[in-house]
């Protein structure tokens, strides 16, 4: 059972390609992705990308999971791997195509020989009922949450999945790890959220510390990037070419017309191995 693995900043997947496994369609069980991902018991990842898949309108299609068995609309980062092991395989005679995610359609330019790649994230939007953000039709800006012994003023944005990003003067860790697991549980996300701490550094530039939907604590991520800049820029702090600050390196965010993202960051390539059916005769 093959599979292939990268990171992208430090931020790692498993690509397991449906024509290698034709026993698990239509995808992998909540039990198998967990022991995949799971860093003692399996090969250890931060999610599984399930593809290609036939898709109607792109040229691919990607199904994302996390380590907990859950599925992401979309991934950033899960994106520019995926688009590099299609590279990688000569499955795309073209460095440009388009993937098809459950968060919308994608548009890839592959650079430097599949080490740098751009995606075309589609446009954030703030609007609480895309989000989803509990409560009346409004932008969701500047809003108040408490969370156990502490007030937080957050923006939340959708680039095809949930975002809460909240601005800081100081950020760390160990606040994103404290706070964050509470936050992407939250009452007011009802499809849960990925979070954000973010520290604006300059006109330019934005730190981010990351906890992740189904995931935890993340070294880097490209959709957090993606709409923490969009936040940053509709809050008047940051202008339309943002280079992202995280634990595991830096994105670069071009923010276009309505919030249409450009991210660009590299992917590095990992390893390739079979898996053991032994592996999956542990419960985790």
């Amino acid at each position: 059972m093959r599979f292939h693995k990268y990171h992208a900043l430090g931020n790692d997947y498993i690509v397991l390609d449906p024509r290698d496994f034709p026993s698990w369609q239509p995808a992998p069980t909540t039990q198998q992705i967990r022991v995949i991902c799971h860093r003692n018991f399996g090969v250890g990842s931060d999610g599984i990308l399930w593809g290609p898949l036939p898709s109607r309108d792109s040229q691919f299609a990607v199904r994302i999971f996390n380590p907990d068995g859950s599925e992401a609309e979309k991934s950033g980062n899960g994106l520019r791997i995926f688009s590099r092991y299609l590279w990688d395989q000569r499955l795309t005679p073209s460095p440009d195509f388009s993937v098809e995610t459950i968060g919308g359609h994608v548009q890839v330019a592959v650079k430097a020989g599949g080490e740098l790649l751009t995606i075309g994230m589609g446009q954030v939007s703030f609007n609480a009922a895309q989000i989803p953000v509990a409560g009346a039709p409004r932008e969701v800006i500047n809003e108040k949450v408490t969370i156990l012994d502490r007030e937080f003023t957050f923006c939340a944005a959708t680039i095809g999945n949930p975002h809460c990003v909240i601005p800081l003067g100081e950020i760390s860790p160990a606040l994103a790890q404290h706070y964050g697991p509470h936050l992407e549980r939250h009452a007011l996300f009802p499809r849960k959220t990925n979070v954000q701490f973010m520290r604006v550094i300059d006109r330019a530039n934005i730190q981010i510390e990351i906890w992740e939907r189904g995931a935890g604590y993340t070294l880097a991520s490209g959709s957090s990037s993606s709409a923490s800049a969009a936040v940053a820029h509709r809050l008047g702090l940051v202008d339309r070419d943002v280079t992202v600050h995280m634990p595991g390196g830096r994105i670069g965010i071009a923010i276009g017309d309505n919030y249409a993202i450009t991210m660009t960051g590299t992917v590095n390539k990992v390893a390739e191995g079979l898996m053991h059916p032994e592996l999956f005769k542990v419960q985790v």
